[in-house]
C-alpha cells in the first residue's frame, strides 16, 4: 500500500461518464488524482507530452474507452502497448462494448482487463472504487 495518490488518465468523449467517474473517484476513500482527455488523438498527445500537454504528469494508470473520436481506443491501445516508453503503463478498458471481438481484440493489444460499463450508477460507482482500490492498494506499480 502507498500514500502516493494514483494518477488515473481516463480517455472518454463522453461527458455524462466522465462527471459520473470524477463523482464515483471524489466519493473514494482513497487518493486519485483524475486527468481527461476526450479523444485518442488527445490520449497519444498527453501521454507524449505534447502539445497543451506538455506538462502532463505520466499516468500510473489508464482508463480507456474504445469508442473515441479521431482515434479509437483500439488505436490508442495498440500505439500505447508498441511504444517502449508507455507499455509498462496498465491500460484498464472500461467501455459499454460487450462484443466478444472487443475484448479478444483488446486483450490482443495487451490491455491489463476489461471492464463493460455498468448502466446502474452505484454499479458503475462500485466499479471505480473497485478498480482504484485494486490499483493503489495491491499492485505494485512500475516505476515512472
Amino acid at each position: 500500500m502507498t500514500d502516493k495518490p494514483l494518477a488515473i488518465l481516463l480517455v472518454e468523449d463522453n461527458p455524462a461518464d466522465v462527471r459520473l467517474a470524477r463523482e464515483a473517484l471524489r466519493t473514494s476513500k482513497l487518493h486519485s488524482i483524475l486527468s481527461v482527455v476526450k479523444d485518442g488523438v488527445e490520449a497519444m498527445d498527453c501521454l507524449r507530452k505534447r502539445g497543451s500537454y506538455i506538462d502532463a504528469a505520466r499516468p500510473d494508470v489508464i482508463f480507456l474507452d474504445l469508442n473515441l473520436p479521431r482515434k479509437d481506443g483500439r488505436e490508442v491501445l495498440a500505439e500505447i502497448k508498441g511504444d517502449t516508453e508507455l507499455k509498462r503503463i496498465p491500460v484498464v478498458v472500461l467501455t459499454t462494448s460487450r462484443a466478444e471481438k472487443d475484448i479478444i481484440t483488446s486483450y490482443n493489444l495487451n490491455a491489463n482487463c476489461y471492464i463493460v460499463k455498468p448502466a446502474d450508477l452505484d454499479q458503475f460507482f462500485e466499479v471505480i472504487h473497485s478498480i482504484e482500490q485494486f490499483w493503489l492498494t495491491t499492485v505494485t506499480r512500475a516505476p515512472k
